[in-house]
């Protein structure tokens, strides 16, 4: 792949035993979706804990359309 990625996400890349390939992206971006929506319910509560959750969330959804993005 030619297309320059986030350190971010070229680790999460870096981290599968897959090819790195557009399938793989979509995959790996589907997966990370997953666990976002794990660490943080959509009906959380607002607290320190919740906001700092949101933000872990809203850090995988960011690698996960980044991947998807990507060619």
């Amino acid at each position: 792949m030619t297309e320059q990625l986030s350190p971010a996400a070229q680790a999460v890349l870096d981290a599968t035993d897959y090819p790195e390939d557009w399938a793989t992206r979509i995959r790996v971006a589907a997966a990370l979706r997953a666990a976002a929506d794990q660490v943080v319910p959509l009906c959380s509560t607002r607290s320190d804990r919740g906001t700092q959750r949101m933000m872990i969330r809203n850090d995988l959804l960011i690698i996960a359309a980044e991947l998807e993005q990507s060619n």
